[in-house]
């Protein structure tokens, strides 16, 4: 296939591509995104074409492939680094530190190698010596407590109506 075929198959197939991805369910602006990737790859790889009169048909081909493995392995956008650490007002730190202090010492040590040191269930019940699952189930439960502990109480009334109910 010559550049002047594929200039002109591109001119022509382009909008159709876009119009495919569109009636499958893509947003517009995604559908041309996606349109274009699909042409650049058609153009890099036109010597596998095997019968340019279906050019078009193989282009929305290579589309709705890109779109596919899109879906499966979505792009993970880096987190930046630099970002600076959240303050807690001083009233939301003796909070949450009370909250921690209901917790015992294993669960408060489950749940800061979980949380802030990133490690996994299995890395977690290796150091400590026990099952993936036992380490799972104090994690739940002490995420419960700590559930229990930042829950609002409710204010104490004193008034007589109070007293009567």
């Amino acid at each position: 296939m010559t550049q002047d075929n594929f200039a002109a198959a591109y001119n022509s197939g382009y909008t159709v591509t876009v119009r495919f991805l569109a009636s499958r369910g893509i947003q517009p602006d995604h559908a041309e995104e996606i349109a274009q990737a699909a042409w650049s790859k058609g153009w890099e790889r036109r010597e596998q074409l095997r019968d340019p009169k279906r050019i078009v048909t193989w282009v929305n081909s290579i589309a709705v492939n890109m779109f596919r493995n899109e879906c499966r392995n979505p792009a993970k956008d880096a987190l930046p680094t630099d970002l600076p650490a959240p303050r807690l007002s001083t009233v939301a730190a003796i909070d949450a530190k009370r909250s921690l202090d209901r917790c015992t010492d294993t669960e408060r040590d489950m749940l800061e190698q979980f949380y802030f040191l990133g490690f996994n269930s299995q890395e977690i019940a290796r150091r400590s010596g026990c099952t993936p699952s036992a380490v799972r189930v104090r994690l739940l439960r002490a995420r419960r407590r700590l559930g229990l502990a930042m829950r609002p109480q409710k204010p104490i009334r004193s008034d007589r109506r109070a007293a009567a109910a």
